[in-house]
């Protein structure tokens, strides 16, 4: 039976992968059709099918909307004024020519911090490539530093929704995340980003040049360096704040205040409206143009919230058939530790669905069940070893995949050299910072 659930849940996967790679289906289609065939197929009562899908993505999206749509907005209000840009350029004025990549991998973890891998694309490029075009060094030794930046944080740094969720479903404490996220990532990026950029860059030239993408020239006021580094930073100033508030004895009422400043939805909305005012009304730009960008921004989440929540129906169905219990039944066999058995799932269902959010909520809901009758796991450790196991092996049914390519005028068989590689590296130092950090937390 237990072989039986395995197959059923494989084809599933395999039904996800060729429906987004060789049917074209969009994604969201991919994982709701994988869903009904694994519930039915796994036998759960025809009945209950639908209502555990739309529990599942009830349960994923309930706090990931606001986070998601205040996210884009915030990257859309930094890529429109120049605050993107003035922090990045302020990195390649303090470093030099010499130091780029170290600039540009700076530039993406930190722009990667409160918006999305594929926003904070879309912020750096213009940068990448006018570099690009003046110091006339191979793309790759600029890109890819800045893209691991922003791949890094996306995978392992709350607030992004992948982290958010895992902490939800693994009941772990955000701050604590946060913190050794921190401490994990950074390695992880230098290895990834410049030192592979350094030693790729010498054995891949690309053939194709980008197209220039087109830099936002509208706009005649620049907001300032210190300005634009505030407004990217604030909502994870007021999630740190929150957490260490808890190490404070601090009036109930103030402790209160800042639990909800230190939310996540609510940071950012403090950080868009901040965005809002000092790189949008203070810099000569019209209440009218900031609604448009909101709404821009706002349009191509949809499609994002469609492919998470139907990520979190497929999961909750995971649950409901057993999966998640026959793996837990086979890992007890296998004697993993919970930590490497959290790393492999998310990259197999990574690889299969090329989804890095969709790995980690999966992951984490399959591992849960196995945690709970265990003692002495490290929670917040458990997290950030999902979200590793979620960045490995990007490949074609991946959007990032394809964005790398398109925007770096890159072959696919240079994007696999390059950009695969470089989120497998991450992907595995992070782990191991995991497995290291473990020894003394």
């Amino acid at each position: 039976m237990d072989m039986y659930v395995l197959l059923v849940t494989l084809v599933a996967i395999v039904i996800v992968v060729l429906g987004v790679s060789w049917w074209k289906w969009h994604a969201f289609i991919s994982l709701t059709v994988a869903s009904l065939f694994l519930a039915i197929m796994a036998g759960l009562s025809l009945d209950k099918i639908v209502s555990a899908y739309e529990t599942g993505v009830g349960n994923v999206l309930g706090h990931l909307v606001g986070i998601l749509a205040l996210g884009t907005i915030l990257g859309k209000m930094m890529a429109e004024s120049g605050a993107g840009m003035q922090v990045a350029n302020f990195f390649v004025r303090f470093f030099g020519v010499k130091k780029l990549p170290w600039a540009m991998l700076l530039s993406g973890f930190i722009i990667g911090i409160p918006v999305f891998f594929e926003v904070g694309i879309l912020i750096l490029l213009p940068l990448v490539i006018s570099i690009h075009k003046t110091t006339k060094q191979n793309i790759l030794l600029i890109a890819l530093p800045a893209i691991t930046g922003l791949s890094v944080v996306h995978g392992l740094v709350p607030p992004h929704p992948g982290a958010m969720a895992a902490i939800g479903i693994y009941k772990a404490n955000l701050g604590k995340v946060l913190l050794y996220s921190l401490i994990i990532a950074l390695p992880a990026a230098i290895i990834a980003g410049p030192m592979f950029a350094k030693w790729i860059h010498k054995r891949v030239l690309p053939e194709g040049e980008p197209e220039l993408i087109r830099i936002n020239t509208a706009v005649k006021n620049l907001p300032g360096t210190g300005i634009s580094f505030f407004v990217i930073l604030l909502p994870v100033l007021l999630m740190l704040l929150s957490a260490t508030a808890t190490y404070m004895s601090l009036p109930d009422s103030l402790m209160k205040v800042l639990t909800l400043i230190g939310s996540p939805v609510v940071a950012l909305l403090i950080a868009s409206f901040t965005a809002f005012y000092f790189l949008g009304l203070r810099n000569g730009m019209d209440k009218q143009a900031i609604k448009k960008f909101t709404e821009e921004s706002l349009l191509p989440v949809g499609s994002i919230l469609a492919i998470i929540g139907a990520g979190g129906g497929f999961k909750q169905i995971l649950i409901d058939s057993g999966v998640g219990t026959t793996i837990a039944q086979m890992s007890e066999h296998l004697s993993l530790s919970p930590l490497v058995l959290a790393f492999l799932i998310a990259g197999l269902i990574r690889i299969a669905t090329g989804s890095a959010t969709v790995a980690l909520t999966t992951a984490a809901g399959i591992v849960s069940p196995v945690v709970q009758q265990m003692s002495g796991v490290n929670l917040e450790l458990l997290v950030i070893a999902t979200g590793a196991g979620s960045l490995m092996f990007s490949h074609v049914n991946d959007a990032g995949f394809w964005m790398v390519k398109e925007y770096l005028g890159l072959s696919v068989k240079e994007t696999f050299k390059t950009w695969t590689v470089l989120e497998t590296i991450l992907s595995f130092v992070a782990f191991g910072g995991v497995l290291l950090l473990n020894l003394f937390v």
